[in-house]
């Protein structure tokens, strides 16, 4: 059977507490943490942990994903805890070395790591005191490189990034039912949805600072999770992808998966076409080895804007047909479409989501 596993998040929240814990008058060092993950408890272990001085520590753990395919299997990531004086707030998060900075300087800790790390740390901090955790990733920067999170504004390192602690070995049909399920659930409090599609469009959704109660991630589904949608009664979708996946659904293809179908540039050199681009461009875009290749390629020729605008229109048309046809029902679909440095190329409306 399939070994489960957690996430990054996990085991940064697993060696900060038990860094926590061992600041405490008389306190043994603990070879295992109970952490709750939202809502289930889960029992971590703690590779080492040692007080540095009075007011300091340092825990330390290792990434363990179980058995699905993941580059940071093994990595050790380190929590370094100060307690000082209360400040404004009992709890800050930095940067340390090998964990990412997105381009503002802010540590690359998102939505979910930050509630872990909040639901786990906050009983244990004295009220007059505020606890300054760093997790340090001694092996985020060589990792990161392996990664395109430079692209889309995490640097110096890895991201802790996700919208569950659990890292759960799925069969491709297990997957589809995850992810209808996760669907089933956020859209009784949230019938305008947002479909990231793959973990990049997850970066640029909370950039963009959409909810994460709004946000579904569809792996290559994108059909079958609009039709869900539709079932459901979402009122409306906004599609939410790197634009050399998501301009699949333009040609009429709904599972992205470049295994089943994979006509990007053909896609590109029509919407060139349309745009009224001459052949040279067309057979510039058709010897590209890349969508984002072709990407900068016609905006080098000034036919970015029309293409693309052409294109998102598509998508979203196409998408509404296809909701119609196997769900019977009316979905308003719009879209979005960046490039591969994050970069939104266009949108066909202003999206509303629900602020819970």
């Amino acid at each position: 059977m399939a070994k489960t596993g957690y996430t990054l998040p996990v085991f940064a929240v697993a060696a900060a507490k038990a860094a926590l814990m061992v600041l405490s008058p008389g306190a043994e060092a603990p070879k295992t943490v109970t952490l709750d993950l939202m809502p289930e408890l889960v029992e971590i272990p703690i590779y080492q942990v040692a007080r540095l001085d009075g007011t300091s520590a340092l825990g330390i753990t290792r990434s363990d994903p179980g058995d699905n395919l993941d580059l940071t299997r093994n990595t050790p990531i380190w929590a370094r805890v100060i307690s000082t004086p209360r400040q404004s707030q009992p709890l800050i998060l930095e940067a340390g070395e090998g964990l990412g900075k997105t381009e503002t300087g802010e540590p690359a800790i998102y939505h979910y790591a930050r509630q872990l790390f909040e639901r786990n740390l906050f009983p244990l901090i004295p009220e007059d005191k505020t606890l300054i955790v760093s997790i340090i990733l001694p092996e985020g920067r060589q990792l990161a490189s392996r990664t395109s999170n430079a692209a889309f504004g995490i640097l110096e390192g890895l991201a802790l990034l996700g919208t569950s602690g659990i890292s759960q070995p799925l069969s491709a049909a297990d997957h589809l039912d995850e992810f209808r399920q996760i669907l089933q659930d956020k859209v009784k409090n949230s019938p305008h949805l947002t479909f990231c599609i793959g973990n990049n469009g997850l970066v640029v959704a909370q950039r963009l600072g959409i909810p994460e109660s709004a946000i579904v991630q569809t792996g290559n589904w994108i059909g079958a999770l609009l039709v869900e949608a539709g079932l459901r009664g979402a009122e409306s979708v906004l599609l939410l992808g790197y634009q050399g996946k998501l301009i699949k659904l333009a040609g009429g293809i709904f599972n992205t998966s470049s295994h089943i179908a994979d006509a990007k540039l053909e896609i590109l050199s029509a919407a060139v076409v349309r745009a009224g681009g001459d052949m040279a461009t067309v057979e510039a875009v058709l010897n590209c080895k890349t969508a984002d290749a072709a990407y900068f390629e016609i905006k080098e020729r000034g036919l970015a804007e029309l293409v693309f605008n052409n294109l998102a229109e598509k998508i979203s048309q196409n998408a509404q047909n296809y909701v119609k046809k196997y769900a019977d029902t009316a979905l308003e679909v719009s879209t979005i479409l960046f490039n591969r440095q994050g970069e939104i190329i266009t949108q066909t409306k202003p999206f509303v989501w629900d602020n819970p």
